[in-house]
């Protein structure tokens, strides 16, 4: 049998073996997700299931594939009210699969991605997901992120005007086509930096799909996952974001019929003053947020698109992702001039 893409199971074997990880039989390793973001992949021996991570393995772009990241936060969070896997391995320097990955104890439960999985979910059933989702994130930026020793995390002031030349920078790494919106809302987003901001650990990436629920009650969240966006920034951030996902075109950065985008949940709106009701923050400055979210999300498109034209198993569809690109930024702009409404 031909290798996995990014994968190379006698060195990862060796590598566990090596780090004191009891390996019996062979090791058995099967790709869980290779679309839009970090190669997931899960690995078995005859007693114990892991599941490990790396980059995709081409079309990088700065920063969005921050395994060092993920290994960090992870670790930190053991024994938080953040439900996290359990650390195992970390490959630092990439010698063994020719980039950096994450090793971490295997978490059985439910993986709602699809709507088509959201189905098997009763409407109460969505409805106590939803509050166990907006929990888990109220329960992260409520982390005292000195006391679980990432006070160097990240550099949390200034964070949303770094944020906004971030996305600015990594669009000029990643385009495939020229869109004035981008500029426009580049430029209204520089001037309508909020004066204050708080501060926390922030995923940068929180939907359902990135979560392990409880099989036996999806209000419950076993782990959140996928932590490589993570740092020390501003909450609001996180929260508009995860109701900005909320847009049915997001189907087409994702390249299915999303869980997420299903009009079984809530507007986004209505998740977001939930969020606020949970965790005692006020929603300021929010259609800045709003508009950086869509400012993100139409980057993060078009990077997609950027890797699979670089050949990278970017997954199905990938090529097109770019489409919604601007439909993003216009979102993204609405949002902005809706500021002094």
């Amino acid at each position: 049998m031909s290798e996995l893409p990014g994968m190379d199971t006698a060195k990862l074997r060796q590598f566990l073996v090596d780090r004191g990880v009891p390996v019996t039989g062979e090791l058995i390793v099967e790709l869980i997700s290779g679309g839009r973001s970090n190669l997931t992949f899960t690995a078995h021996d005859d007693h114990s299931r892991w599941v490990v991570r790396r980059p995709p393995t081409g079309g990088l772009t700065p920063s969005a594939h921050d395994m060092n990241r993920e290994w960090t936060v992870t670790n930190a969070l053991q024994g938080t009210d953040v439900p996290v896997a359990g650390t195992v391995a970390f490959d630092k320097e990439g010698e063994i699969l020719g980039a950096p990955f994450t090793v971490v104890e295997f978490v059985d439960g439910l993986v709602v991605r699809s709507a088509d999985e959201l189905k098997a979910l009763s409407d109460d059933d969505v409805n106590r997901n939803l509050d166990g989702l907006v929990q888990a994130l109220a329960n992260l930026h409520a982390v005292d992120h000195q006391a679980v020793g990432l006070g160097e995390f990240g550099r949390p002031d200034g964070f949303v005007a770094r944020q906004v030349k971030l996305w600015a920078r990594q669009w000029e790494h990643v385009k495939t086509q020229e869109l004035d919106d981008v500029a426009t809302l580049h430029a209204a987003l520089s001037e309508s930096i909020p004066a204050r901001s708080e501060n926390s650990i922030v995923h940068g990436d929180f939907r359902v799909d990135n979560t392990i629920l409880s099989a036996d009650d999806p209000g419950v969240v076993k782990a959140v996952v996928d932590w490589e966006m993570s740092t020390l920034g501003d909450p609001l951030t996180d929260v508009a974001l995860m109701c900005t996902y909320r847009e049915p075109i997001f189907d087409e950065i994702l390249g299915m019929k999303a869980a997420w985008t299903s009009d079984r949940y809530p507007p986004g709106a209505d998740i977001a003053q939930r969020y606020a009701t949970v965790s005692g923050r006020e929603l300021s400055d929010w259609n800045f947020y709003l508009a950086l979210a869509n400012f993100k999300l139409g980057v993060i498109g078009e990077g997609i698109t950027h890797r699979a034209r670089s050949g990278s198993s970017a997954g199905a569809g990938a090529d097109q992702a770019a489409a919604v690109t601007g439909e993003f930024m216009a979102a993204g702009l609405r949002a902005i001039k809706g500021k002094n409404n």
